[in-house]
């Protein structure tokens, strides 16, 4: 596996799911379902081991990946899932975990022959939708399934899942769903792993300049689905910025008619054509996105809103608090990339709902853990 497959976001990592399930090879799907202790990643996280061919995505920082691929043949020939635990920790028993890998957790993680049962998922990410995965590991038959769709809080059970359980799951797998987390859940005897897989948030960069293309590339690494816009531009092509997965050409005031914009979706400015950015900002902050980010230095949004005044046009404190400019953390930084990885944190802290700050001097865990009442 190389390093640009380890580092793929979630997407691509369900991308290919869909592409064993479409080939003609066989794969294994390794899930991380329960993490006792710290650890690199959280439950929910993937990796995909095909039976030929490099796999992709990661679930520690390295410490176990190879392992998995030894298991995952294993799994390949009995034609079942399994549960492999594995204890990280420095003062474990395990002689080989436990030596001084640095997670300092104990992971419990599925390895599951890659099946027809997950083609709801991989339909439900080709379509853009939230799913919930509901997945029995302890007290019935292993690696059944069923599926919360949001959309109509509908529940599907796929063969062999539980009836009795499947009424009873509804309410965690809304609410794991609709937060986009994962977590075990026992109900009477039945232990189930509940993912909640949501679509990427969007990431709108608007320019065609140099500056764009870093931005969509560490936007998209940072697992954001990309879309560059250009004003009246022949730049605006996916040759320039292959890392979108979408490039447009509209003018800035037709922005909110050509883009589809809601409160999951968040705008970088960078024309740097002052005219532009001013009319794209108008239309911008009459939306419920909760993000634009408008390049430049104050001063120059200061003169803007000398002539919005001027033609009377007043922003209220809502549309206010979702500007940012100058746009980006200040991390110091002032090469293209630097720049570009500031933008795409602060995004990261806005959606995450995050104050930036130093995580050595957050109290208690890195990561957030998640209490659902079964």
């Amino acid at each position: 596996m190389s390093d640009s497959d380890w580092s793929v976001p979630e997407s691509e990592v369900l991308q290919g799911v869909e592409e064993i399930l479409d080939g003609e090879h066989r794969g294994v799907l390794a899930t991380i379902i329960a993490v006792e202790g710290s650890a690199y990643r959280r439950p929910g996280a993937k990796m995909v081991i095909p039976e030929e061919g490099p796999g992709s995505g990661h679930i520690t920082a390295g410490c176990l990946e190879d392992e998995l691929q030894r298991i995952a043949g294993e799994v390949l020939a009995a034609g079942e899932p399994r549960i492999e635990r594995y204890d990280l920790r420095p003062d474990s028993e395990d002689d080989v975990w436990g030596l001084g890998v640095g997670c300092n957790g104990v992971l419990d993680i599925l390895i599951e022959p890659i099946d027809e049962s997950y083609r709801p998922v991989t339909e439900a990410v080709a379509d853009d939708r939230d799913i919930g995965v509901v997945t029995v590991i302890e007290g019935g038959q292993t690696g059944t399934r069923a599926y919360y769709h949001p959309e109509d809080g509908e529940l599907v059970a796929s063969d062999g899942f539980p009836a009795d359980l499947a009424d009873r799951i509804g309410e965690a797998a809304a609410e794991l769903t609709a937060r986009g987390r994962a977590d075990t859940v026992e109900l009477d005897g039945t232990t189930v792993f509940v993912d909640g897989i949501t679509s990427p948030s969007d990431l709108v960069v608007v320019g065609t300049g140099n500056d764009v293309a870093p931005i969509a590339e560490v936007g998209k690494q940072a697992g954001f689905r990309v879309t560059v816009v250009g004003f009246r531009g022949a730049n605006a092509t996916a040759d320039r910025f292959p890392a979108a997965d979408e490039v447009l050409s509209t003018s800035p005031a037709r922005i909110t008619e050509t883009l589809d914009l809601d409160e999951d979706t968040y705008v970088v400015l960078a024309t740097h054509n002052f005219v532009d950015d001013r009319l794209a900002v108008d239309e911008l902050l009459g939306t419920d996105v909760p993000y634009v980010g408008l390049m430049g230095p104050r001063k120059r949004f200061e003169q803007m809103r000398e002539e919005f005044d001027a033609e009377g046009r007043a922003f209220s404190e809502d549309e206010l608090d979702s500007l940012y400019t100058p746009v980006g953390l200040d991390l110091g930084g002032g090469s293209p990339y630097q720049i570009a990885l500031s933008i795409v944190s602060e995004v990261l802290a806005v959606a995450n709902d995050r104050e930036p700050q130093h995580l050595t001097e957050r109290a208690g865990p890195i990561h957030d853990r998640v209490e659902v009442d079964p």
